[in-house]
């Protein structure tokens, strides 16, 4: 099995590449920057991996990149712009698609751009293969079995601890900071509505009794989440805390000052947090909750998990929610090993 990584020189690229390395699974070095790719492979890489230089620009090229390979991890954000153009090559190439993307209006375009396109090239594509994309979609469809059909989904995010963003991170953030201070999509009745004021404005989040302030933010669960669940809204929130940081001003100069991501150590220290509520149609209620440590090491286990299913085979293709493309329980099942909790209370 062979899996390419696009973007692999970055913060993120470098610890799924060392996470493949780990796990015995040949990989392929996948970017724009043959230096930074050198130097990812002299880092993460097992000796003798493969390096492939393609430009986003350049169809043919991307498309060769993923060649031979059984599938692909992008990691090049900011996913608005460059999303479509890796997803595109690996049609292609022939070769299934997942991405660490957190960008809303991207997982949305993805499903709406490739779905009729995946299906008759025979692929597999699972956008937001991430540790806040993939806990919070596979919970709620846990939760609609266990009450739906539902009225609503509020799915709640929170991170504590941690050494900050990388300095790709903060460039998503960026590219895509009027569609988070505007808080986003929201779904309702068979549609997807930005811009709409939060209907919750509190919740509890384990480990304290009083609720906290949340405000609405643009999650990736509101976009896959009604793919595969019977529900007439979804919302998604964040701790206003987090909110803020998320949506606060940045320099785009100071940016490129930072450090590439936080330390290792730092990381250590993060918890983040995924509250899913569920009410049926019939009053009933359930919640989900999701905890776990370090979002980028989480992510890069998730979006390698992710990948190597669908290289394995027996999934099908199209553009698919992580519930859609794999067994919800089973997944997070397998995660618990990397000290991702997970718990679903039914109520009524």
């Amino acid at each position: 099995m062979r899996i390419a990584v696009y973007g692999a020189g970055g913060y993120q690229g470098k610890l799924i590449v060392a996470e493949l390395a780990r796990r015995g699974i040949d990989v392929v070095l996948a970017g724009r920057d043959r230096d930074r790719l050198r130097e990812a492979a002299e880092r993460a890489a097992p000796a003798g991996a493969e390096i492939r230089v393609a430009g986003l620009g350049d169809a043919e090229a991307l498309a060769a990149a993923l060649r031979g390979c059984a599938a692909v991890i992008n990691c090049a954000g900011p996913f608005t712009r460059s999303g479509a153009a890796v997803t595109s090559a690996a049609l292609t190439a022939g070769c299934s698609y997942v991405d660490t993307s957190g960008e809303q209006l991207h997982i949305k375009e993805t499903f709406d751009r490739f779905a009729v396109e995946a299906e008759r090239a025979g692929v597999s594509v699972v956008p937001a293969m991430t540790d806040g994309g993939v806990p919070g979609d596979l919970v709620a469809h846990l939760l609609a079995g266990r009450v739906g059909p539902l009225e609503e989904i509020v799915t709640a995010h929170r991170i504590v601890g941690g050494g900050g963003m990388s300095r790709g991170s903060l460039r998503s953030v960026l590219a895509t900071l009027e569609t988070l201070r505007s808080g986003g999509l929201g779904y309702e009745d068979g549609e997807w509505v930005p811009g709409a004021p939060a209907r919750r404005t509190t919740m509890t989040f384990p480990g304290g009794a009083e609720r906290v302030p949340v405000v609405r933010f643009a999650l990736q669960e509101v976009v896959t989440v009604p793919r595969h669940v019977r529900v007439r809204r979804v919302e998604g929130v964040a701790e206003a805390a987090l909110g803020a940081r998320l949506t606060s001003a940045i320099d785009p100069a100071l940016v490129e000052s930072l450090p590439e991501g936080p330390a290792e150590d730092s990381r250590r220290t993060q918890e983040f947090t995924i509250v899913v509520e569920a009410v049926g149609l019939d009053g009933r209620s359930a919640r989900g909750v999701v905890s776990g440590p370090d979002t980028y090491g989480t992510t890069a286990v998730i979006a390698v998990e992710g990948a190597r299913r669908l290289a394995a085979g027996g999934v099908r293709p199209g553009v698919l929610a992580p519930a859609q493309a794999f067994d919800p329980a089973a997944f997070l099942g397998f995660l618990a090993p990397y000290g991702v909790r997970w718990s679903i209370a039914v109520h009524g």
